[in-house]
């Protein structure tokens, strides 16, 4: 009986009340839904708040109350929900969703949204369906089913593999190749220089350059916050518009800020440390102090106080945070010395391909960045228009593309260390992404361009900016290793 009850209810409902948490950050939302026996089908986009949360924790609770209903008549379920990845479900929750409301029909079907993975369908199993009837002798009656709780070692392990997942995307962790790459350029270049190597000076400065990132990544959130700037964005990706953990609802502001004070503190003490071993003295004010107290400098005013990248200079900023400075402190904390003109050389090259790695990434920021005031010199360059030109921004990054190719190849034959010159094997990847770029280009200056999805279309091209980056790096590294070994 209590089950034709709650299946009553249920085919008597088209809505829901969804609630979802992470983190202590909680969220609610109204959305249609269709059942299939116990199991809810329901329908939104990807980037959602919702969405994203349960990505995270697919613990859910909903409420299920018809319209028209006198007094308290509903259902409260506690579940798990999950995103629906098999093709014939996927069709079945769409044609079940469809016979509820037709509002969505135009994004379910939308070819571009649907290759970009941008509409989902998902499931919710419950473990728990709780009847409540205050009009009735019995106002609370409930089922649990069983089958529906994961066991005790498979939730233990979804829990470890979703927390890797959330710090992964709290530090933006796909991102630190642009720290690994100049801590390893600059190891190499002391290595070839001397033939010795520290292997714990190594480890103790590529975690203190790691943590240091990672408090720049997550100090930038919090501030790009504070200014609305990423509220503001409408064509986030993985590459652009920050981490979206604030927005997701994944961590709330005050806490991205007090993980960036750890994670700067955790560099300053790892320098610390380091100057004590190298320099005989934790406050030593050694080259090591020089280059730390900048590195932070940078990494807290790119977007706060100073709004270095909100003034067009965020982009020199990254410029020698990530090229001559870490390239040149790594090289110099395994022997306090280096050879100044050599690495100052190699790490330029570096320096620019990382700049233009946020540079390309502003183009899909245009909108948002101008709107919050943030004059990035894609903004500059791109006009005041309602439709940027992108044409001059576009013509800087190929510039810059071949000017860093072209210091490395100066920079190999100066030194007579022929074997760096497989660092430009990259140059393929910028051919194909200056194709690409050009062609996107031609469309977006269309009088019918689509403005929307067209900003995705460049995606590939922040892409390939990337893999030359770190490619072109590890090269590099490889070139002088190689060097020294044959």
């Amino acid at each position: 009986m209590l089950k034709e009850k709650i299946m009553d209810l249920m085919e008597r409902s088209d809505f829901m009340t969804l609630s979802t948490s992470v983190a202590g950050n909680s969220s609610a939302a109204n959305v249609y839904f269709s059942n299939d026996g116990l199991d809810i089908y329901f329908f939104t986009f990807n980037p959602t708040r919702k969405a994203v949360q349960i990505a995270f924790n697919p613990k859910v609770q909903c409420v299920i109350r018809p319209d028209g209903e006198d007094g308290i008549k509903e259902l409260q379920i506690d579940g798990f929900a999950k995103k629906i990845t098999d093709t014939e479900e996927k069709d079945k929750a769409r044609e079940a969703i469809l016979k509820v409301t037709k509002a969505f029909s135009e994004y379910m079907h939308d070819d571009f949204l649907i290759a970009n993975d941008v509409v989902g369908y998902y499931k919710i199993e419950p473990t728990v369906i709780k009847y409540v009837d205050f009009f009735a002798e019995t106002q609370f009656e409930w089922i649990e089913i069983p089958d529906n709780k994961p066991s005790v070692i498979s939730e233990l392990l979804g829990n470890v593999s979703r927390t890797i997942k959330y710090w992964m995307t709290v530090v933006r962790a796909p991102f630190l190749t642009a720290t690994i790459a100049p801590i390893l350029l600059g190891s190499a270049i002391a290595y070839k220089q001397f033939g010795t190597f520290d292997w714990s000076i190594f480890w103790l400065v590529l975690l203190g350059a790691i943590f240091a990132q990672c408090g720049t990544n997550t100090i930038n959130d919090y501030f790009d916050h504070k200014s609305r700037n990423d509220e503001l964005n409408k064509l986030a990706s993985p590459f652009n518009g920050g981490s979206r953990t604030i927005q997701s609802g994944l961590m709330t502001p005050a806490n991205m800020l007090f993980v960036s004070v750890l994670f700067f503190s955790a560099t300053i003490g790892i320098g610390l440390e380091l100057n004590n071993l190298l320099f005989g003295d934790y406050l030593a004010m050694s080259i090591l102090m020089y280059l730390g107290l900048i590195g932070v400098f940078l990494g807290i005013m790119y977007t706060g106080f100073l709004k270095l990248a909100y003034n067009g200079l965020g982009d020199l900023a990254v410029f020698i945070g990530f090229g001559p400075l870490m390239v040149y402190g790594a090289a110099y904390m395994q022997n306090q010395s280096v050879d100044p003109i050599t690495t100052l050389l190699f790490s330029v090259p570096v320096g620019i391909f990382i700049a233009l790695v946020l540079f390309i990434n502003c183009f899909q920021d245009y909108n948002a960045d101008k709107a919050a005031n943030k004059n990035s010199w894609v903004v500059r360059l791109a006009g005041p228009g309602n439709k940027a030109n992108y044409r001059a921004p576009f013509k800087v990054w190929k510039n810059l593309m071949m000017l860093s190719f072209t210091i490395i190849l100066g920079a190999s034959l100066y030194t007579s260390n022929l074997f760096t010159l497989i660092a430009l094997l990259p140059l393929l990847i910028f051919n194909f992404a200056s194709k690409k770029g050009s062609s996107w280009l031609d469309q977006w200056e269309k009088e019918d361009a689509n403005l929307q999805q067209l900003p995705y279309e460049l995606l590939i091209v922040n892409v390939s900016t990337i893999g030359i980056h770190f490619l072109t790096g590890m090269l590099l590294t490889l070139g002088f290793l190689l060097s020294t070994w044959i």
